[in-house]
């Protein structure tokens, strides 16, 4: 069944926040900013920290919180993701200040022509495989991005980064909560950028509704309510990367008619599949692909994405162009389509709203303690 589309705002999604810090602290903007927090950032603090808890979308949130907890008591309004709605594009977008095209961190598993090779982009492994696609960073060498925090730490404001992948002594959503705070406890002014993997890894494996998501978002909300209390002189602004949907799944190698087809296999993400065609093979490709998949996906070709600009306004990065293939394949449905078995319960990545629409949340400290 097709789901409600959030065609993307490219002034109202997770690629201006980072510009509107850029702007907070003097520094030219790489993009538009955004509306929502350029007002709560006329005043001065001595601690900015920006908490992404990654797949909280605005679905996810009002199905697990009170209305009346911290995390929705101090809901600044509700935005989007980026597109693809993914955390290697949503992310690097916000460390960037960029959007997807700008810097083609595009999906889970990417297509570099450089080495001919699906990439899996944060693992550095060739796609499907614990091979490493490379001597080199792959994405750090053909795109690489200067980040917001590096240019907020030049301006000379000290810059922290917290994140369990960072540092493996931190487990929880405490311990993520007990660092910001010693960061914040030093002498001069901070800028702070913190990354949960949670709740998205406990989305995935374990569905939308699922008691281990709400129990998570629970302690989640608890813990930084409580931060928000012990702190002085510091705003605190909660988001997520995108959210998520509950999903049914299928394997591409299951209809030959359409795999016979591909060039190579597809990339990005099963609910965003890039697809690289055989010469003298689209429109049957087409006409396979539409009549398995039309309900549930809408089959673009990529001038056409490129045309509406469905990833970004932005000035393209040099590699953009050949990282892509002859269509995009968007899910509209709750399909996902994997290469090669299914794996998860909920996915992330298309346009829909429960996808796509992520919170602003906003602590001020100063208005706490006034």
């Amino acid at each position: 069944m097709k789901k409600e589309i959030i065609w993307p705002d490219h002034k109202n999604c997770i690629a201006n926040l980072p510009n509107s810090l850029l702007k907070h602290y003097g520094i030219a903007p790489k993009g538009d900013s955004l509306p929502l927090l350029d007002a709560r950032l006329a005043r001065d603090y001595k601690n900015i920290v920006v908490l992404l808890l990654d797949g909280m979308g605005k679905v996810i949130l009002e199905r697990h919180l009170q209305e009346d907890g911290a995390f929705r008591s101090h809901l600044a309004g509700i935005y989007e993701s980026v597109f693809l709605s993914t955390t290697v594009a949503a992310t690097t977008s916000v460390l960037s200040g960029l959007e997807p095209c700008e810097h083609a961190w595009l999906g889970w598993d990417n297509y570099y022509p450089q080495i001919d090779k699906n990439v899996t982009v944060f693992l550095n492994t060739i796609q499907g495989t614990d091979e490493p696609a490379a001597p080199y960073n792959v994405a750090q060498t053909f795109t690489p991005y200067e980040s917001v925090p590096e240019l907020i730490g030049k301006s000379g404001i000290e810059t922290h980064m917290v994140a369990t992948f960072l540092d493996k002594e931190l487990e929880s959503i405490d311990d993520i909560c007990a660092k910001i705070k010693e960061h914040c406890e030093g002498a001069g002014r901070h800028f702070i950028y913190a990354y949960d993997k949670d709740p998205d890894g406990l989305l995935h494996r374990n569905g939308c509704g699922s008691q281990e998501v709400h129990e998570e978002l629970v302690r989640m909300e608890a813990a930084v309510g409580r931060l928000s209390k012990e702190l002085e002189d510091a705003l605190i602004i909660v988001t997520a990367d995108h959210g998520h949907i509950d999903t049914r799944g299928c394997v591409i190698k299951d209809y030959p008619k359409i795999s016979d087809c591909l060039l190579r296999m597809p990339s990005l993400e099963p609910r965003v599949l890039n697809l690289f065609i055989k010469e003298g093979k689209k429109e049957i490709f087409r006409e396979e692909f539409e009549r398995e998949f039309g309900e549930d996906f809408l089959l673009m070709p990529m001038e056409e994405v490129l045309e509406k600009k469905l990833l970004g306004t932005g000035t393209p990065h040099r590699e953009f162009r050949g990282m892509l293939g002859d269509f995009l394949a968007i899910a509209t449905g709750d399909l996902g389509i994997y290469n090669d078995e299914e794996k998860w319960v909920s996915l992330h990545g298309s346009l829909t709203a429960d996808e796509m629409l992520i919170p602003l949340i906003v602590f001020d400290t100063k208005e706490h303690k006034g």
